[in-house]
């Protein structure tokens, strides 16, 4: 599903956030990872294969206890996602956060991991983390807006790119 940039919002209220999997929402989140990434960070599909293999072990064998996901609509169509999967017993992983580029600035991306996180609160978590590259500014931005901190990087060549990998954390 290509969503066009003619949505506009008012504010995020206009915004609903779905819980769990209908059918086409793992293609959607795999295909608009590998789309809107090429277009903004020039990744080839090597970042598309990564994303089709995390949707793919979600889709199969998430325990829906302690690990969810959430999408966020306008009229029916989807304009975000985001990912909760298990990383240990007391560990919750942060996967697969998108805003596409029309709902950016709207407080979606906030919605959706406030979401997760009350999400991984009570399924147990003690601690939430994630992964994320330096080039993604704005993501970066509103991890630590959040409450995450960064507590670990390091380059690596991936995607066509020379990278930065960074590791986040927050504690519940």
């Amino acid at each position: 599903m290509n969503i066009r940039n003619e949505t506009s919002l008012d504010s995020a209220n206009s915004v609903s956030i779905r819980t769990g999997l209908q059918p086409g929402d793992l293609g959607w989140v795999t295909h608009r990872h590998g789309v809107l990434y090429a277009a903004e960070y020039d990744w080839n599909v090597e970042f598309e294969a990564l994303v089709a293999s995390v949707v793919a072990d979600f889709g199969e064998q998430h325990d829906p206890a302690r690990e969810q996901c959430w999408f966020a609509e306008i009229d029916g169509q989807t304009v975000g996602s985001i990912f909760l999967v298990q990383n240990s017993e007391r560990v919750g992983q942060l996967r697969l956060m998108l805003v596409e580029p029309s709902a950016r600035g709207h407080g979606i991306g906030t919605r959706l991991i406030d979401e997760c996180l009350a999400f991984a609160r009570a399924a147990g978590y003690q601690t939430v983390k994630l992964w994320t590259n330096s080039v993604l500014v704005d993501a970066r931005r509103l991890y630590a807006r959040v409450g995450f901190k960064l507590v670990e990087s390091e380059p690596y060549q991936a995607f066509g790119h020379e990278l930065v990998s960074e590791f986040w954390e927050i504690a519940l």
